[in-house]
């Protein structure tokens, strides 16, 4: 079940996914907002996913089918929402259109749940600038006095990235036709559609 709306104050962490096919193409933005008093739980669930593979961070792409699964069923079990926009199409060399396109979006969603404060895998600096100008255009349509920042950390020092990795990498298995993943998390995630206007 989905909660309502929340107080204001809290944060979310996102991670995103996407394939890029002429009108088949699609681009997933996964954020996770985790219950203040499960975080450092959800922390150390999400090291645990690494396993004995030397790695900085738990990352979708390396898991087999087996952690694949886990790691969808631990994220389940997070006290919290995933909220996924899912944009298409997303035609070869328009990802960085329909990334802006999903952003702006998750925005709206995420402030509806009083979320504030979003936290986002740093890309190239340059790519970084253009998600914060887009989450400042994306101000506008919120409430007047309305404070939403945006802040970019490297995925290997903060684990709550890796909760919004799965769901996205969840999300994509699913609109690809691999739907045993996203079972485990269907019920904790509100999905939005979200037109690119790609072409």
């Amino acid at each position: 079940m989905i909660p309502s709306p929340r107080s204001t104050g809290q944060s979310a962490w996102s991670d995103e996914s996407f394939q890029e096919k002429d009108s088949a193409g699609f681009y997933v933005i996964a954020a996770a907002v985790v219950d203040s008093d499960a975080l450092q739980d959800a922390r150390e669930l999400m090291q645990s996913l690494r396993g004995r593979r030397n790695t900085a961070k738990s990352h979708w792409t390396e898991m087999d089918a087996r952690q694949k699964v886990r790691a969808a069923q631990c994220v389940a079990g997070i006290d919290g929402v995933h909220v996924v926009t899912i944009g298409s199409p997303v035609p070869p060399r328009k990802q960085e259109r329909a990334r802006s396109k999903c952003l702006s979006r998750l925005v709206a969603e995420l402030y509806s749940l009083g979320v504030d404060r979003l936290f986002m895998e740093a890309r190239e600096a340059q790519l970084n600038k253009r998600d914060i100008q887009t989450v400042q255009s994306a101000r506008f349509v919120l409430p007047k006095g309305a404070d939403f920042r945006i802040e970019h950390v490297h995925g290997g020092q903060e684990p709550l990235l890796w909760v919004a990795d799965v769901v996205a990498g969840a999300c994509r298995a699913r609109q690809l036709g691999e739907d045993a993943y996203w079972a485990a998390l269907h019920a904790v995630v509100l999905e939005v559609e979200v037109p690119t206007d790609c072409r």
